[in-house]
């Protein structure tokens, strides 16, 4: 079951990424801050539900929360800033997308800069522990499918609707036969094989 606080504050914010192992498409964070009553019994950390589940929480979660934010950064700022820094600014920009300041932030992972002097916490797992990171990993996969649907419609080779960027044997065969695309993340490895990609 997971928990609904990491601490006492009031304004406690969860958030998540997603997108961050693809070759293309941008990383998406978000950030939530869930009301004192809230409860679900289907959240949970957005891999481990399926996209007919996520697609049926997002609308329970945004109405339902005190407030939310989400942040695509985009391949040319990952290539230019790397894809750790580029996780972390989505996630800082996210929460600067709420309409109310969190007093406290958990973040899932490891790895987190601070933001202003709000105190956080790292936590492995979290997504599947809390419930305000659980529901910002669910809005985080779900704005980001959502664009990747939509540049899909662009470039139909890649089948980045059914992958979603993600380094699957058919997007690296596409890749491999119609070259990168202004959505691929130039400074990742595209193909196994590749020592340096002609760009």
């Amino acid at each position: 079951m997971l928990k609904l606080k990491y601490t006492n504050h009031k304004l406690e914010c969860g958030t998540d990424e997603a997108g961050r192992g693809c070759l293309a498409g941008p990383v998406t964070a978000a950030a939530v801050i869930l009301k004192p009553n809230f409860k679900n019994e289907v959240l949970n950390d957005s891999k481990q539900i399926s996209e007919k589940k996520r697609d049926l929480l997002r609308p329970i979660i945004e109405n339902e929360a005190l407030c939310f934010g989400f942040y695509h950064i985009h391949e040319a700022e990952i290539d230019n800033i790397n894809i750790l820094n580029a996780s972390i600014l989505a996630m800082h920009k996210s929460i600067e997308a709420m309409k109310k300041t969190p007093e406290f932030i958990i973040v899932d992972g490891n790895k987190f800069k601070p933001y202003k002097d709000i105190p956080f916490e790292t936590i492995i797992k979290g997504d599947g522990k809390f419930l305000s990171i659980a529901a910002a990993s669910v809005l985080a996969k779900t704005y980001r499918d959502e664009y990747m649907n939509k540049i899909h419609e662009e470039f139909p080779m890649y089948n980045w609707k059914q992958n979603k960027g993600y380094p699957t044997k058919q997007h690296r065969e596409a890749i491999r036969k119609y070259g990168p695309t202004k959505y691929h993340r130039k400074s990742f490895k595209l193909l196994p094989e590749q020592l340096k990609l002609e760009l």
